[in-house]
């Protein structure tokens, strides 16, 4: 696996602004704004200083792409096993400020009784693998979680109080 070299420009009064080229040699960027919003850039092949598409998202847009792009690492990891055992479903669950367990540890929001397992968190468009029982949960953390459908529905519901 190459290392993909990430340039990183400050621009002041606005934020950041980090780069990188991909195989086939287009240039893709992002800026996050200091108000938290995020621009992703694709850039002109021929020509590096033209910028042929730019979208606008918010910071939850730009946090669930994140989700998106980085949890496919965690579905191969858990698509082999699904595959494997009858039943089981991977999901992930975003928490939001106003739920019950933002700020509580994994071991007191107690999943066990449900038989569904916390196997990441995603917080900051970082992955956390297997977090131990005293991880506190966060407003804007994504929990990816595994177990039967039904378990799953119910720390959802659980989750949110």
């Amino acid at each position: 696996m190459a290392k993909i070299e990430i340039q990183e420009t400050t621009l002041p009064g606005v934020g950041v602004r980090h780069e990188f080229s991909i195989d086939d040699g287009e240039r893709v960027g992002v800026i996050t704004h200091h108000s938290g919003q995020r621009d992703v850039l694709v850039y002109d092949k021929n020509d590096p200083d033209i910028c042929r598409l730019s979208l606008r998202m918010t910071e939850l847009e730009a946090t669930q792409l994140g989700t998106l792009l980085g949890a496919s690492k965690v579905t191969q990891t858990f698509a082999s096993l699904a595959q494997e055992v009858a039943g089981l479903t991977i999901d992930w669950i975003p928490i939001r400020s106003d739920w019950e367990c933002a700020g509580h540890t994994i071991s007191e929001v107690s999943l066990t009784d449900v038989g569904v397992l916390i196997v990441a968190v995603i917080r900051n468009e970082q992955t956390i693998p297997t977090p131990k029982a005293n991880f506190q949960l966060w407003s804007g953390d994504t929990v990816v979680v595994i177990g039967k459908p039904e378990g799953i529905q119910q720390v959802y519901n659980d989750l949110h109080g």
